[in-house]
């Protein structure tokens, strides 16, 4: 059963919040900190900021991409293989972060005055498998829902380090 899509302000409230999360929560903490592993394991901030910075690029990419010209097939590409194409793992936390706020920053002054009609266009997406229909609302809300579950993680590596 397919879940029901985030209504668009939440979507819009989250996509807001991501990034100045990520500003407060590395606040304070070194170079070294910021590269390394919490002691619980998984990522480290930075890790996490070029995911998210992957991510937005592939699905934020696709939101706009639909806006343009909806009529053309978008082929997706999965976010884990985006970044292995990218420098997002060795750039230095400032410069990422401005990257990733300033991409915000244009999605959300796009997608923030759509029409509710706008929110609707869609585009067939292709991949491995079969082509699926999708809408400029699927993205943003797929979009909001992935930084949220990447919220606590990031407070959680941060508070690591305290």
């Amino acid at each position: 059963m397919a879940r029901a899509l985030l209504p668009v302000e939440e979507s819009l409230v989250l996509l807001a919040e991501t990034p100045a999360l990520l500003t407060e929560c590395a606040r304070g903490l070194t170079p070294a900190q910021l590269r390394s592993t919490p002691r619980f394991g998984g990522w480290s901030e930075l890790e996490v900021l070029g995911h998210l910075r992957a991510c937005a690029d592939m699905w934020g990419g696709s939101a706009l991409e639909i806006l343009r010209d909806n009529a053309r097939p978008i082929r997706a590409v999965n976010p884990r293989t985006w970044i292995e194409q990218t420098e997002y793992l060795d750039q230095e936390l400032a410069r990422s972060l401005r990257a990733y706020k300033s991409q915000r920053t244009r999605l959300l002054g796009v997608i923030g005055r759509l029409a509710p009609a706008e929110w609707a266009r869609s585009a067939t997406v292709t991949s491995a498998g079969r082509p699926l229909e999708r809408s400029v609302h699927f993205y943003a809300q797929w979009m909001a829902r992935h930084d949220r579950s990447h919220h606590s993680q990031i407070r959680a590596i941060a508070a690591s380090f305290a």
